[in-house]
């Protein structure tokens, strides 16, 4: 199993503003998020984590520059001892109930890929992780923490005693995030062999994983190279959400024509409401205005961990066979809709006419999730939607 080690935390010296500093994930920001976060501080974690070129300086080196100028500048502080950070966040969920989880961040070891202990179940794109390479060797950090899951039991229990305040933040969602810093070395060793006991399976951040590793290869002498940032929650506090897809045409089809084709390997019913699946093998379809329910129909889904999963029937029988998207990972007709952002969000990018077509899809459970880990299996791109997402610049792990 993985190691996991507390570390000498890089963190924003003015802790009563981490709302100004900090940011979503890197990965669910567009263009236009970016430049609302970058307007309300100089000091932002987009400026480095989703770098921009200043010629002569490339977007990399420019990242560089400005975290080794905040460094400099006592905008952030290196902890002078090692510590572990519970991360606790309060919410309402999507049934109206609310919630606390509690997680813990700290660096986890980089393992062989065949090794076991640290387990995908998502493809990673070529390009998304060449520009995380790029970003941890310019700056020497990782700046976004990998989301990590653990099964162990007796994990929750541990986190459960308040450490240090550090700071909170509210986000645009109402959700608050609070950070609280361990330095008791009886607690930490303690919540470390309990992590280090047990298998890690990303959540999120296969790219940044995938580029930790990397980087690990590269920098051999590096002892901290040997470890990444990752927030591990335990397992049975999250849920995943469905996470929906988009495509820009219908391949050439008419609408009467993909209706007429779906039928091979779905039953088809016209709705007057948005489509929100309510079990397995359901998924709902927006197109030209009208919203439609499709079953899956037998044999159109194996038994295996991922034949079963509906991105798996919706990748094979309807993406690929008749919209023709061979590769989720790199065709550009193909995006992706995280599904706290609603099936309005569906309705919203069909009708303003940037797409043609939308589906709505039944969430991948965790138990599937773990199956399919432990399966040394792994889904297609972009499967699984967890919330809430967790803020970028709340620390950062030098190597």
């Amino acid at each position: 199993m993985p190691r996991f080690e507390p570390f000498h935390a890089l963190r924003f010296v003015d802790s009563g503003n981490l709302g100004a500093y900090c940011a979503p994930p890197y990965d669910v920001l567009s263009d236009y998020d970016r430049q609302q976060l970058a307007a309300q501080s100089a000091h932002n974690i987009v400026h480095i984590d989703l770098p921009i070129a200043v010629p002569p300086s490339d977007a990399y080196a420019n990242a560089s520059h400005l975290l080794q100028s905040w460094i400099e500048n006592d905008v952030l502080q290196r902890d002078d001892e090692p510590s572990l950070t519970l991360y606790r966040t309060s919410f309402t969920d999507e049934t109206g109930k609310s919630r606390n989880i509690v997680g813990v961040i700290g660096a986890l070891e980089v393992v062989d890929e065949n090794a076991g202990g640290v387990l995908p179940h998502e493809q990673t794109t070529p390009k998304a992780k060449t520009d995380r390479l790029d970003l941890t060797r310019a700056t020497d950090a990782n700046l976004s923490p990998v989301w990590g899951l653990s099964t162990k039991i007796g994990l929750s229990a541990l986190l459960t005693e308040p450490g240090e305040p550090v700071g909170s933040i509210i986000d645009v969602e109402g959700v608050i995030h609070s950070v609280e810093r361990i330095v008791d070395k009886t607690r930490i060793e303690a919540i470390c062999a309990a992590v280090s006991s047990s298998p890690v399976v990303i959540a999120d951040g296969h790219h940044r994983a995938a580029s930790a590793a990397k980087v690990a290869d590269q920098l051999p002498d590096s002892d901290d190279a040997k470890f990444f940032l990752t927030t591990l929650f335990p397992a049975n506090q999250l849920a995943i959400l469905d996470y929906n897809r988009v495509v820009k045409d219908l391949n050439g089809h008419s609408d009467g024509d993909l209706l007429s084709a779906l039928q091979d390997d779905f039953t088809l019913t016209r709705e007057t409401e948005p489509v929100k699946p309510a079990h397995p093998h359901e998924f709902g379809m927006y197109l030209n205005k009208n919203w439609y329910r499709l079953q899956a129909r037998p044999g159109t889904w194996t038994e295996d961990p991922i034949g079963v999963l509906d991105v798996s029937i919706l990748s094979e029988r309807v993406l690929n066979k008749l919209l023709g998207v061979r590769d989720q990972r790199t065709d550009k007709r193909i995006d992706f809709v995280g599904g706290i952002r609603g099936l309005n969000e569906l309705v919203k990018r069909v009708d303003g006419g940037e797409m043609a077509i939308a589906f709505s899809l039944y969430p991948v459970s965790i138990h599937q999730l773990f199956d399919i880990a432990d399966s040394g299996s792994v889904m297609p791109p972009k499967s699984t939607w967890f919330e809430p997402k967790l803020r970028d610049g709340l620390l950062t792990h030098r190597i």
